[in-house]
């Protein structure tokens, strides 16, 4: 095993802890709302995206403040709210 793939699996952040698992499963929150653009807007739930867009703002600056940083779960609620943050403009803009 290489060194800095070693480094990698050992790291604090790495795949032997809930620092990386649950951000690797938070991704599907991502996914989800991907999948839901695509759908018309008055199938959207207003009420959802605005606690997705809440909750993912939450959890962005945990990431930032926890120790060690966990940029992975950082990034996963980036992307989360932007993408909640469309399909809750999408709805707004329909109703």
């Amino acid at each position: 095993m290489s060194a800095g793939w070693a480094a990698f699996v050992n790291s604090p952040t790495g795949p032997k802890t809930t620092h990386f698992w649950g951000p690797i499963a938070n991704w599907g929150f991502v996914l989800a709302g991907i999948a839901d653009t695509k759908k018309p807007a008055d199938k959207i739930s207003g009420g959802m995206q605005g606690a997705l867009c809440v909750y993912s703002g939450l959890f962005m600056r945990f990431a930032w403040m926890v120790q060690p940083r966990n940029y992975i779960l950082l990034a996963c609620h980036m992307a989360n709210e932007t993408v909640q943050s469309y399909n809750l403009y999408r709805w707004a803009d329909h109703t």
